[in-house]
């Protein structure tokens, strides 16, 4: 049944009367602030600039109401999104929750007025249905029984509709006039808005699906199969939001690496996790990150620069060794490959000398030998060097000891016999001189030299840098001949060892040997510098298994969240094909699967026309299901010259521009061909066009042209793919793969145009 009128009127006062209580609460917290900051300024010119306890327990709580302003003045915007009505079993009583973004509490008494959405008791919002229900604390589950779930939708800081779930229906618009009343999903309304910018958080509409994934323990690689548009990237980051309020005593943000697939999708993710509190999580891509923790500045040929390539290039035979080389320095053979060469080193690292010093062993080279390959095996190589030196250190004063008086004892036997054989007088005396300073000089020399000794021997047993080890393995032949031999075709590895050469010479690194010097390293020195507890991977069907094994190596939990769309592997040559793969080869046991196939993103005429192409891929995935948002079937539509494609263009944006529909996207396959598009557009088209290129870091939605393989994770009120003819769009393996990520970008209207013969793959 309906909810009357009253009941809008109660949540419409109780709304004013939260949004006067946040702003009496900014008023105490501004004057508290303005006392710390007036008590910092006194403090800091008593001290002098020495050391105050004052001044830090001043200074840290000036910055916890500095936090606790920014929260409530973001929460004057929408205090809350949600009420539940809940009763505990042992319990009368009903009480009342409203759920935000942002748990608030009555800076006086404590009371806790709005409820956090990562809280406990919200599981119930996203989770529960009416009627007996529990939700998880940390000492077992408290049960219940849920009354009402109600969901409101407030803008510019008024109550416009509410309804309560199970109901579907909008309460009462604050307009009063029942003809223009909405019968409508509370879903449905945010999902018919426009596209920006920037990602925005999703709190208040979160699906259970989604919810039980976010609220998943910490403690292993949870993977999401997601299909487009099924919100897996907004998941993975409200997760992490969900994981930093869950354990903010022993995970901070600063303790979280974020790996996304170029700088463009960073910056299109980049509000979302500040909006949610997170605001010192890392985010990066995998090459930049990786640069970082190799310490080098070399240009990286990028993944998406050598798709371009793939694309454009007329080359076949080139182009197939391009794939090949790509797809092997990806694979488990490569890893295998560099575990042995490693195993070789660690072998040459095995034949050591004695330490000596004046030709007594301070420590002989089957104790060396035992510590290295026995009681440090655990270590990477050059840090068990480290250890090794330290422990030696630690025995050092005792070891010279030791030396000193097998020193004393020789000279007391030379002594003695001088004094046995001469007669006391003035030569045995110049004798005897003689031999005390010796045996003082050498004495002198062994404790002013034993440190120098021993750094020289642990200097020189060290390894030169990363880069150095991976050229000797593509390099020496002696390596070829061991490990590699019939593995690889010789042409092949010959078009590899050129490549990498070419490239080391221009100062470059292409992205796919990034792996293997990152498993080099961490193997050879150890990672004491980048250190996460939990990293994301997005996208994470584009990354090879050495890619990961190589980022298992920056965690030291082995806690994951891993989201991606086999269906987008645009990158099937090197990515990952199967997530069981993961499983297998890289997380083992500590490995969870869960799939959406929930699409939230498009209207079911784009989602049903998306999945044609998504059959037609050589993969069993179940296609994206949608949300029931129907709109416009796409337009497929023939053109014969460039002047032609713009006159069309731009009569769709003056329809779209009608609609309110302002944010569009040109999607071309490849850059060279958005270039085209861009120089027919200025040529004939009434609207200015942004052209997006592959190094960009941002851009404002409004009308782009931009290629396939960046539009990855971003999505427009409507997207126009041009030329999807027979010659473009092949039925290649990456041409299905490439033109179901660019059909899946549109929120609500679709167009595709071609040139002479149609696709077989839109047929």
């Amino acid at each position: 049944m309906s909810i009357e009128k009253k009941e809008f009127e109660y949540e419409k006062n109780k709304l004013e009367d939260t949004e006067k209580w946040i702003d009496g609460q900014i008023s105490t917290i501004e004057k508290d602030n303005e006392e710390f900051e007036n008590k910092i300024g006194v403090l800091k010119k008593q001290s002098k600039g020495k050391y105050s306890e004052e001044l830090e327990i001043t200074e840290k709580l000036y910055n916890i109401t500095h936090k606790s302003l920014q929260r409530y003045n973001e929460a004057k915007i929408v205090p809350y999104f949600s009420r539940i009505d809940f009763r505990e079993k042992r319990s009368t009583e009903i009480e009342s929750y409203y759920i935000g973004k942002f748990g608030l509490g009555d800076s006086k008494n404590g009371e806790e007025k709005i409820i956090d959405w990562r809280a406990p008791i919200a599981d119930l919002y996203y989770s529960g249905t009416a009627g007996k229900v529990s939700y998880r604390v940390s000492s077992g589950y408290v049960d219940g029984e849920l009354y009402l779930k109600r969901k409101f939708i407030v803008e510019d800081k008024k109550l416009k509709d509410a309804f309560d779930e199970g109901i579907n229906e909008i309460i009462l618009r604050s307009d009063d006039n029942e003809e223009n009343n909405l019968v409508d999903e509370f879903l449905k309304i945010n999902l018919e808005k426009n596209v920006s910018s920037k990602l925005k958080d999703v709190v208040a509409t979160i699906q259970k699906e989604q919810n039980d994934i976010i609220r998943s323990e910490k403690n292993s690689a949870l993977v999401v199969q997601g299909s487009a548009g099924s919100g897996k990237t907004t998941i993975a980051l409200h997760r992490l939001a969900y994981l930093l309020y869950k354990y903010n005593k022993s995970l901070s943000g600063k303790d979280v690496l974020v790996v996304a697939p170029n700088k463009l999708f960073l910056d299109y993710i980049s509000d979302v996790l500040p909006s949610l509190g997170a605001n010192t999580v890392k985010q990066e891509t995998f090459e930049d990150i990786a640069r970082k923790v190799l310490g080098v500045k070399s240009r990286v040929y990028t993944k998406d620069k050598k798709l371009a390539y793939i694309f454009e290039d007329k080359k076949d035979e080139e182009k197939k060794l391009v794939v090949k080389a790509s797809e092997f320095k990806g694979s488990l053979l490569f890893k295998s490959m560099i575990d042995e060469y490693l195993k070789n080193i660690e072998e040459k690292d095995c034949d050591v000398d004695d330490i000596k010093i004046s030709g007594y062993v301070l420590f002989e080279k089957a104790e060396i030998k035992r510590l290295f390959v026995e009681d440090m095996k655990h270590l990477p190589i050059d840090n068990r060097k480290e250890e090794i030196k330290k422990y030696f250190n630690l025995k050092l004063k005792d070891k010279v000891k030791s030396i000193l008086d097998k020193v004393s004892f020789r000279y007391e036997y030379n002594i003695a016999r001088l004094k046995r054989n001469m007669i006391d007088g003035a030569e045995r005396r110049k004798q005897l001189i003689k031999i005390y300073d010796e045996r003082d000089s050498e004495k002198n020399y062994i404790v002013k030299n034993v440190k120098n000794v021993m750094d020289e021997y642990f200097e020189n047993w060290k390894h030169t840098d990363t880069g150095v080890i991976l050229d000797r393995f593509f390099n020496d032949q002696s390596i070829y001949d061991e490990i590699v031999n019939d593995k690889v075709t010789k042409k092949l590895w010959s078009y590899m060892k050129k490549d990498f050469n070419k490239n080391r010479e221009k100062k470059t690194i292409d992205s796919d040997d990034l792996a293997a010097m990152l498993y080099i390293k961490f193997n050879i020195e150890g990672n004491d510098k980048f250190n996460f507890k939990h990293i994301i991977i997005d996208e994470a069907q584009d990354y090879s298994v050495f890619q990961f094994a190589a980022l298992k190596n920056l965690c030291s939990s082995s806690s994951f969240t891993i989201v991606g769309d086999l269906g987008q592997g645009i990158y099937y040559y090197k990515g990952i094909n199967d997530w069981n793969t993961l499983k297998n080869n890289v997380f083992k046991d500590n490995f969870n699967y869960t799939a959406l196939s929930q699409s939230y993103r498009s209207t079911v005429e784009i989602i049903k026309f998306a999945n044609k192409v998504l059959k037609k891929q050589n993969i069993n995935l179940e296609p994206a299901k949608p949300v029931l948002r129907h709109g416009d079937s796409p337009k497929v539509i023939e053109f014969m010259a460039n002047k032609e494609f713009a006159e069309k263009v731009d009569s769709i944006v003056e329809k779209l521009d009608k609609l309110g529909k302002r944010n569009i996207a040109i999607i071309g396959k490849t850059y060279d061909e958005c270039k085209k598009i861009n120089d027919t557009l200025r040529k004939y088209s009434k609207n200015q066009w942004k052209l997006i290129r592959e190094n960009d870091k941002s851009f404002e939605v409004s009308k782009i042209i931009i290629p396939s393989y960046i539009t990855k994770g971003l999505e427009f009120d409507c997207s126009i793919l041009y030329n999807c003819n027979e010659e473009n769009y092949k039925d290649t393996e990456l041409d299905k793969k490439i033109l179901y990520v660019a059909l899946t970008r549109a929120l609500h209207y679709e167009y595709i145009f071609f040139k002479g013969k149609k696709s077989k793959l839109i047929k």
